[in-house]
């Protein structure tokens, strides 16, 4: 209850955003000028310990309002009870960091409170260490306004002094005595201490008017209606009760009616108006598009928080390319077996996904037809330019009921699904035709044969359903790849970066297979991991080599294993073919050890990434370590040197760890993918041997990793190099 009365002291009367913007702005104010501050804290036992530390805190807080600086603003400090004591004078601690350092080691001296006595000491002796009234003098009484004796005189002939007064109430303040130690206009001289991101905005609200420089541009001080509050005690009456009195008479007494009084705490209110600054909020604009949400970075800066499927840049542009040029069928499930909840969930996949990938000039040409027993095409491919009529046209689509024949289905949009692009036109049109099928009820009918004949026309089918559906699927697409299966409804929605990337990857080669790369997997196989996710491992990295195209002259990976030791299963040059490569995996050893990635890569980086074992010079080169963040700690080392000499390291890690030792191990946020499970790892295949070979695109230094051996030094020219070597010989220092 204390803590909600605390709260309940000061209360602006604005809305939400308002008090959100006067807090940020106070965080983020400086009065820099010429000025000598001088604080006046309250040490008496009507504070208390705990109110008297939390205005050393409030203190030191108001002190990132101020540019302390000896040529700017300068800070002292008294404390007051019975007797006011010098902490500090103007001219001891002339930096931030030191005078806050200062406040913490004050310690709480206790006594009466007598505020008049600690006036005339200022008026007796100035502002100990101050540049005599030449700068404006700022003084800032923290105190619950609980005085013994007057402090009207005393505070008057200080005022008269020119010495501007702030008056900070801290705990529950009595403000009436307050108002009378605050300068004029008091409204804008009174702050309270719970609150010290608005009283530091209050503060430079008031000083800006005087002696700050301006504020920043675009900010401006608003005033607001507010209300302070303060907790007395009060005398009630209870009632009259029967109570007995003494009598003249001897040995007698009489029965009375006697007034009972029980004392209660109540809040007395004083209202009042609050003057603050407020700046233009970098999110006012709105900058962020297609349900983003802005996030504020101080007064000029922000950060979008992107829903899936946006974020092509900081703005939530959608993701995909404009250059996606491609003639899209969505193939909708609408039988009874999806039900009519199903159906209006795709419906909307359909709205969301559309949202995310047509722009006004969208190069997409986009249909959509639903099947049960019969096919129907409500919406031709191309009918619709724009998002928007597209998607009114999508809400009026009806769910029919019905049989599930997915063979049927993919017949007849191989003949007439595309009939709007003439089959012989003289100009043939080259777009690719992607069918997109929506389902989650097994085909009452085969669908084998029936994809294949949709598969031969040069129609790329994608598949999208639930688990129970993904074999399928898989027949229906004829590649894993493409089929796309999610786990929950909810999960369909998360699964629209992976759809938009496989519709426009449809006609691209896979993995990198036009680019030269040497590429090592290090594989944590200690006890941490386990057999049973290790062998998931495995299997993962599996299925990444069917991205490559290996031989001498396009990809060579290597495979590395490690639990505290690292042990090469196969070097770069070992295997030439993705067959050898495939059969070698299924002898991946388990270590079952402790965990030591440092050992891992200083292995890769003498004896995996070297000329002996078949690195080539002026082919990029990069390691991906696979882990569940165990035995990191010693890694960000040899990574690092890996790095130096030209090796990208990709860190994947499955599972808790700790995200900044793992950020020194790969380098930049770009080269660390963080997955929550084992099981989600298949997910994040695409993104990781995406980013790999972007990798593989950049330009490459010719002696980076160093391919002279036996200390040779590398010697660059004009598109090639030399080893220059000492007591070898050889084009790579190799023989005696």
């Amino acid at each position: 209850p204390t803590v909600l009365l605390v709260l309940g002291i000061q209360e602006i009367h604005a809305d939400q955003e308002m008090i959100g913007k006067i807090s940020a702005a106070g965080q983020l104010m400086q009065c820099s000028a010429s000025l000598d501050v001088l604080f006046l804290l309250d040490g008496s036992y009507s504070i208390g310990r705990g109110s008297f530390e939390r205005s050393k805190l409030f203190a030191g807080k108001l002190c990132d309002a101020l540019d302390i600086h000896p040529d700017r603003v300068r800070v002292g400090m008294i404390q007051f009870s019975s007797t006011p004591h010098l902490e500090f004078p103007l001219d001891s601690y002339l930096t931030k960091q030191e005078v806050k350092e200062r406040i913490k080691r004050i310690v709480f001296r206790g006594g009466s409170t007598e505020t008049g006595r600690a006036l005339k000491y200022i008026l007796r002796k100035g502002f100990p260490g101050g540049r005599n009234s030449s700068v404006p003098e700022v003084l800032i009484m923290i105190s619950d306004g609980k005085s013994q004796g007057s402090t009207a005189m005393p505070a008057m002939q200080v005022k008269e002094r020119h010495i501007t007064v702030f008056a900070v109430g801290i705990k529950f303040p009595r403000w009436e005595e307050l108002h009378v130690l605050a300068s004029e206009p008091t409204e804008q001289h009174v702050l309270f201490a719970g609150d010290a991101n608005d009283a530091a905005n209050g503060l430079y609200s008031t000083l800006t008017g005087s002696v700050c420089s301006a504020t920043t541009p675009g900010c401006k001080v608003e005033s607001h209606p507010c209300e302070r509050r303060t907790l007395e005690t009060v005398k009630e009456l209870a009632g009259n009760y029967v109570c007995w009195k003494g009598s003249k008479q001897p040995n007698a007494v009489r029965a009375s009616l006697c007034p009972f009084y029980r004392w209660k705490r109540i809040l007395i209110k004083h209202p009042s108006r609050c003057f603050r600054t407020v700046c233009p909020d970098p999110c006012d604009s709105q900058p962020c598009q297609n349900g983003g949400t802005c996030i504020p970075e101080g007064l000029d800066k922000y950060h979008c928080l992107c829903p899936v499927g946006y974020g092509g840049d900081i703005h939530c542009a959608p993701k995909l390319s404009p250059e996606c040029s491609v003639d899209l069928l969505f193939l909708m499930d609408s039988s009874a077996g999806v039900t009519l909840e199903g159906f209006l969930r795709y419906k909307a996949f359909l709205k969301r996904f559309l949202q995310a990938v047509m722009g006004q000039d969208s190069p997409m040409n986009v249909g959509v037809a639903q099947y049960d027993n019969d096919v129907r095409i409500p919406i031709e491919v191309g009918q619709h330019k724009d998002a928007f009529s597209l998607m009114k046209t999508i809400d009026a689509l009806n769910f029919s009921g019905g049989g599930t024949l997915t063979g049927r289905a993919l017949q007849y949009i191989a003949q007439h699904g595309f009939r709007s692009t003439p089959v012989f036109a003289e100009v043939q049109d080259d777009r690719p035709r992607v069918v997109v099928l929506l389902t989650d009820s097994k085909s009452q009918d085969p669908v084998a044969e029936a994809a294949k004949y949709a598969r031969d026309r040069d129609l790329f089918l994608i598949g999208v359903g639930s688990s129970f559906v993904r074999a399928e699927l898989t027949k229906v697409t004829g590649n894993p790849k493409q089929t796309i299966v999610y786990s929950d409804p909810q999960d369909l929605f998360n699964r629209i970066p992976e759809l938009q990337r496989r519709i426009c990857t449809v006609d691209d080669p896979e993995g990198c297979q036009a680019q030269s790369l040497d590429l090592a997997f290090a594989v944590d196989a200690s006890a941490g991991v386990g057999l049973e996710n290790f062998l998931r491992l495995r299997d993962f990295v599996r299925s990444s080599f069917l991205h490559f195209s290996i031989n001498r002259d396009v990809t060579q990976i290597a495979l590395v294993v490690y639990g505290s030791k690292a042990h090469t299963v196969f070097a770069l040059d070992t295997h030439t073919s993705n067959s050898a490569l495939l059969q070698a995996i299924d002898q991946v050893p388990f270590m079952g050890d402790s965990a030591s990635t440092g050992s891992a890569l200083l292995h890769v980086y003498g004896d995996v990434m070297t000329v002996q074992k078949g690195a080539r010079p002026g082919v990029n080169k990069a390691v991906v370590v696979l882990t569940n963040g165990g035995g990191v700690e010693d890694a960000a080392a040899p990574a690092q040197q890996l790095r130096d000499n030209g090796i990208l390291v990709f860190v994947v890690v499955i599972g808790d760890a700790q995200r900044e030792t793992l950020l020194r191990v790969a380098g930049s946020p770009s080269y660390l993918v963080h997955i929550s499970s084992y099981e989600d790892l298949q997910h994040y295949q695409d993104l990781i041997i995406e980013r790999i070979c972007e990798e593989a695109k950049s330009p490459v230094n010719l002696c980076k990793p160093n391919p002279c051996m036996n200390q040779g030094i590398c010697i660059l020219g004009p598109g090639s190099y030399r080893c220059e070597c000492h007591g070898w010989e050889g084009p790579h220092c190799e023989s005696s």
